[in-house]
């Protein structure tokens, strides 16, 4: 979830406004040391290793912003969230990767930094590495799972989080369902919203809008990522060199990072990243195994696809991209694919030529087959005068297919009918210019597969 303020801070820092306005800002930071008397380390591959750990650290919370955000409670001083990310050795390239809080993990032998106690090796949720041993055991930790070196930390509560989203102006995310989560207040209609940072702080630690709990929250963390870089290159935070010291001082004054991470790597990635845009980013989670393994004195935990897991990290350590590359639809002169909520597949449809253009029906059947609908392959003529709009009549119980419907019928009318049943029913107009390629939205599983920031933005 903070990952948002760290890669803010990356993607400004590309702005290479000069060495005069990044100077000096890094002395905002609070510093941690996690590396001390670290020994065995994984061998370094290419590229530079951020772990970004978000804490559920409240204390600088307003009352008014604890009673609107719901961010009552005491805090367990444990990682709310915890993202592995990749910089590309030629800083062309963003790749963040969500670790399950509730991951089974198991921590290394060590000394209580506090008490000197010394504790053997045992299992644990991953989020609890933190609350055992801060960051020196959470990093240990982390490189213990994933044979990946970490070569900077850093690490933001929630304050820093509503911080950054408020100082880029706010960041819209779309949904294409409703939203709702009674334990952080979330309430969002289906459509496009414009977040502050209170409101994007309920978006990305909601665990209750669906069944997939953690999950299904840390793909919306990286829709959220990706919408956050969006915001930052193209508001002209970037251009305005008082505007950029002014965020940027902003995110830097609530962060907590290893102390090699300071003015020289900014500016290093600054000469390096210029033209950073969501395209430069791409988003996975780890793959999973068993999303109830159950650890005795634990509880359930989440266990990762080790073979899957393993060529994951392997990918990173050796610098390659993980995002398959897409073809550019528009480059290629097709239409884009729209996101739908229900899968065509599962949508039985009747095709009507409301028109006097011979044959019009049997193409919409095909061209609504091609995109994965579920067609009769027996178009109708229709009744009455020529139809001029194309239309969709649909029972009301079926009303989220009959708008997946839609949206492979541009500019279609949508008509409610009581009692017509499971078959939708379509009309073709004389408005009719084909078909819109579409698929169902993804759903939260054991499997995963990286996308770019561009694939998840709002249109």
């Amino acid at each position: 979830m903070r990952m948002a303020t760290t890669l803010s801070v990356l993607v400004l820092g590309a702005g290479g406004l000069g060495h005069a306005l990044v100077t000096g800002l890094d002395t905002g930071i609070d510093r941690v040391d996690p590396f001390r008397d670290m020994k065995n380390r994984p061998r370094a591959g290419h590229g530079m290793n951020v772990l970004v750990v978000g804490t559920d650290g409240r204390d600088k919370i307003t009352p008014e912003q604890r009673r609107a955000y719901r961010l009552g409670g005491a805090p367990c001083h444990c990682t709310d969230t915890v993202m592995l990310v990749h910089i590309s050795e030629d800083r062309e390239r963003a790749s963040v990767v969500s670790l399950p809080r509730d991951s089974y993990a198991e921590l290394p032998e060590h000394v209580d930094g506090t008490t000197g106690k010394r504790h053997h090796a045992h299992p644990v949720k991953l989020n609890a590495a933190y609350a055992e041993g801060g960051p020196g055991l959470t990093v240990r930790t982390v490189e213990g799972m994933t044979g990946v070196k970490i070569d900077h930390y850093l690490e933001v509560d929630f304050t820093s989080f509503m911080k950054t989203v408020d100082a880029v102006g706010g960041v819209r995310i779309c949904t294409t369902r409703p939203m709702k989560d009674p334990y952080t207040g979330l309430d969002l209609a289906a459509g496009s919203h414009d977040l502050n940072g209170g409101q994007a702080l309920q978006y990305v630690r909601s665990r209750h809008v669906d069944g997939a709990a953690d999950i299904a929250r840390m793909q919306r963390q990286q829709r959220f990522l990706a919408a956050l870089i969006h915001r930052t290159t193209s508001s002209g935070v970037l251009l305005n060199p008082v505007r950029f010291r002014e965020v940027a001082t902003t995110m830097l004054g609530s962060v907590r990072a290893d102390r090699g991470f300071g003015t020289q790597q900014m500016l290093a990635l600054a000469k390096a990243m210029r033209g950073f845009t969501p395209a430069s980013s791409e988003f996975v989670s780890v793959p999973v195994g068993d999303m109830s393994f159950p650890v005795k004195g634990i509880g359930s935990t989440v266990k990762w696809d080790a073979p899957r897991a393993q060529r994951l990290f392997e990918a990173l350590r050796e610098d390659r991209p993980l995002a398959e590359p897409k073809a550019d639809a528009k480059a290629a002169g097709k239409p884009e694919t729209v996101t739908v909520e229900v899968a065509p597949k599962t949508i039985r449809v009747q095709v009507y030529n409301g028109t006097r253009t011979d044959g019009l029906g049997g193409r919409v059947d095909d061209a609504l087959r091609a995109t994965g609908f579920d067609t009769t392959r027996a178009p109708r003529t229709g009744d009455g005068p020529e139809v001029t709009r194309t239309r969709v009549e649909y029972d009301p119980r079926w009303d989220r297919s009959a708008k997946s419907l839609a949206a492979a019928l541009p500019g279609a009318e949508l008509r409610a009918v009581k009692g017509r049943g499971a078959t939708l029913r379509v009309t073709a107009g004389t408005d009719y210019r084909g078909v819109t390629p579409v698929r169902a939205e993804e759903k939260p599983s054991g499997r995963f597969e990286a996308v770019t920031g561009d694939q998840v933005v709002c249109p």
